[in-house]
């Protein structure tokens, strides 16, 4: 069985509707990934992430490294089992926390952070102790955290960089990417189930360089392409630029994923419109702790967000969202929600966090339904 299938592309735009899959499940495409950073979705747990159908989440290399470690997680057979979580899993590189560790630095060679062509050596956030990441070393971290899906090591360069300083990052990381596969060809299946290995794309928002860094990647035996850098997410913008250079070379057949994508609804169509089959965001979740609920009615012009700290919910009886079918719009007033974030009870942040996700997963199931029946491009109209 092939890792990733197309079901069906869409005639009017590159959509498409897929299925990657894995042992701990299928996952149906395209796909928002909840972010559980140190192995935990903030405020939810397993049971909460079933119930919004969650297929897949994300955890964090960098942060898992330094706290608990990956040796005490392998001796638990993998995140699945020390975390209680039977779906798929995907753990990034930590290459994006490590560089961001930089502060933005040209070169980044700092305080914190000191970068050589064979790996990275770094200063932890937490104690202050010294940790080097090469990318053998963070496939090996990636192998006994047990995820699903894993990724290359890669050097994320800020958007400020210089063309020559990104250049040299760029080719540090193709290197890095060929040592990354090498490393995890060795082992493609540590913890007894395969784990299937993404390239990353990086070149800053330089043309030539993406071009150069997509037609490098795509050469490489990876499962998947996942398309990296600062401003991608961040910047939608430059994120629908860069991916229209990099489209027409990456390979059709593998899943193709933005990594960071996911601040806003419109954000996810942006992407799934070029052919992107997976992104991730800690926005929904972030902005949930904050009390900013997503409700379409909200318009485009408040990014389909209200505040529910705002006096004009505190005796508001109307759920979040009256469409909305998650578990908080169905048993939960605007003005408890409203009352929960006023007294700083836990609770809130869990009924907040539980709608945003469920709103995210619900649109990606309208537009999964919306690809199939080539009406992907009208439903995008409804949300402009």
């Amino acid at each position: 069985m092939n890792f990733f299938n197309i079901i069906h592309k869409d005639k009017n735009s590159q959509a498409r509707a897929g299925i990657l899959h894995t042992e701990h499940g299928d996952i149906e495409t395209p796909i928002f990934m909840p972010v559980g950073t140190q192995a935990t979705v903030k405020s939810l747990d397993p049971v909460d992430l079933e119930n919004i159908n969650a297929q897949i989440i994300l955890a964090n290399t960098y942060h898992l490294h330094l706290r608990p470690g990956e040796d005490l997680i392998a001796d638990y057979q993998g995140l699945h089992k020390f975390m209680n979580w039977s779906r798929p899993i995907l753990t990034d590189s930590g290459g994006f926390q490590v560089f961001s560790l930089g502060q933005g630095n040209e070169g980044v060679q700092g305080r914190l952070v000191n970068i050589d062509d064979d790996g990275v050596t770094f200063t932890s956030h937490i104690d202050g102790s010294k940790h080097r990441f090469t990318p053998e070393s963070a496939i090996d971290i990636q192998h006994k955290l047990g995820a699903d899906i894993i990724m290359a090591f890669d050097e994320c360069t800020p958007d400020n960089a210089e063309e020559k300083y990104v250049k040299e990052a760029m080719e540090r990381t193709h290197a890095w990417a060929k040592r990354s596969l090498d490393a995890h060809n060795k082992n493609t299946a540590y913890h007894g189930y395969k784990q299937f290995l993404f390239g990353i794309i990086q070149g800053a928002n330089y043309k030539e360089l993406r071009e150069e860094s997509a037609r490098a990647i795509s050469k490489l035996d990876f499962d998947g392409i996942a398309i990296g850098g600062e401003s991608v997410g961040y910047n939608m913008e430059a994120t629908k630029e860069i991916l229209d250079w990099v489209n027409p070379i990456i390979p059709e057949n593998k899943p193709h994923y933005t990594m960071g994508v996911g601040f806003s609804p419109m954000d996810l169509f942006e992407v799934v419109e070029r052919g992107v089959d997976m992104f991730d965001c800690v926005a929904p979740t972030r902005i949930a702790r904050n009390g900013t609920l997503f409700n379409k009615k909200a318009g485009a012009e408040n990014k389909y967000r209200l505040n529910i700290n705002n006096a004009q919910y505190r005796n508001d009886k109307n759920p979040i969202d009256s469409d909305c079918k998650c578990s908080t719009c169905q048993n939960y007033s605007r003005a408890y929600i409203h009352h929960l974030f006023d007294a700083k009870e836990l609770l809130g942040y869990k009924l907040a966090t539980v709608h945003n996700l469920y709103f995210f997963l619900d649109l990606m199931r309208q537009i999964r339904e919306a690809i199939k029946e080539d009406r992907f491009l009208e439903l995008k109209k409804e949300w402009k």
